[in-house]
């Protein structure tokens, strides 16, 4: 089996269509059609149903994905177990992170990386979407849980309290809300999951039932602009919520669990000296405090 008719088989399987392939794979989809056929030709069998809803592995398919995806795990093994043994200070390390967490934590550190390692690369991807470290997606990783992966390494950078907060405008225009009153007479912002947590939605154990819900958001960071804005009441890590000038109302109450970060990286790539570098870097910027430092 060609190795890059392989690629095509694994691609097909994980997006249905010929044009999420060549999509992922970064070829057109005639070259996908292509490499299609040839590996059904070489294998002698058809590896897909065309449906109107895309592509669909056989049962010949299916037996092949599993020897693909065999061949797949072995060669991202492969790549890791060389790159792992890397010592030059130079080329690319790829981070993935929420855009709160970049916004906040990262783009400081990658700016002293590039003052102390000019020879680094470090592509960071912002995005709620979880990565695979396993499958090379990403070789960093700074996560809000710590995963159970054996194959991964794990460090806990941070533990934050979470607390609420309004902005001084707001508390102006509104006033202090009552503990006991569910959030009477206030607007509330909210991150749009904690709305789906059992018992519906509170901001630090107190439900929000009697609240004006104005906007539900899908990340941290949104809820921290909304409620700098004015807009209403939040629930928010507390260092940078402090740091944007936000005032924290009712101190004595703590959302739970609290706001933990962890840096993950695969076991293979720990010896690598660019990756090790940019992991001593996060590290050290949290150890020393700096991380959240405006003057870098």
């Amino acid at each position: 089996m060609n190795w890059d008719d392989t690629r095509v088989l694994l691609a097909l399987s994980r997006n249905g269509t010929l044009r999420a392939a060549a999509r992922a794979l970064r070829v057109d989809q005639a070259t996908v059609g292509r490499r299609l056929a040839a590996l059904e030709q070489a294998l002698g069998t058809t590896l897909f149903l065309r449906t109107s809803k895309g592509y669909r592995l056989t049962r010949s398919g299916e037996v092949a994905l599993e020897a693909a995806q065999a061949m797949e795990q072995a060669a991202l093994a492969l790549e890791r177990q060389v790159q792992g043994q890397d010592e030059r200070l130079q080329g690319l390390v790829r981070i993935a992170c929420t855009e709160t967490v970049a916004m906040d934590l990262m783009i400081p550190v990658m700016a002293r990386l590039a003052r102390r390692h000019p020879g680094l690369q470090v592509r960071l991807d912002a995005s709620t979407r979880i990565v695979s470290l396993s499958q090379r997606e990403t070789d960093i990783a700074i996560r809000n849980v710590k995963p159970d992966n054996p194959d991964l390494i794990a460090r806990r950078l941070i533990t934050w309290p979470v607390g609420l907060f309004a902005s001084e405008g707001y508390l102006q225009r509104q006033g202090m809300p009552e503990p006991g009153t569910r959030f009477a007479g206030h607007q509330i912002v909210m991150y749009q999951p904690y709305l789906e947590r059992p018992g519906g939605g509170t901001l630090v154990g107190e439900s929000i039932d009697n609240g004006q819900l104005v906007a539900a958001v899908n990340s941290s960071l949104l809820v921290r602009r909304c409620v700098v804005l004015g807009m209403g009441l939040g629930e928010l890590p507390v260092i940078p919520a402090e740091q944007a000038g936000l005032i924290r109302l009712w101190p004595e109450r703590t959302a739970q669990p609290g706001y933990d970060l962890w840096l993950v990286t695969h076991g293979d790539l720990r010896h690598s000296a660019r990756v090790r570098a940019v992991i001593d870097e996060i590290t050290s910027a949290f150890e020393n405090g700096a991380a959240l430092a405006a003057d870098l």
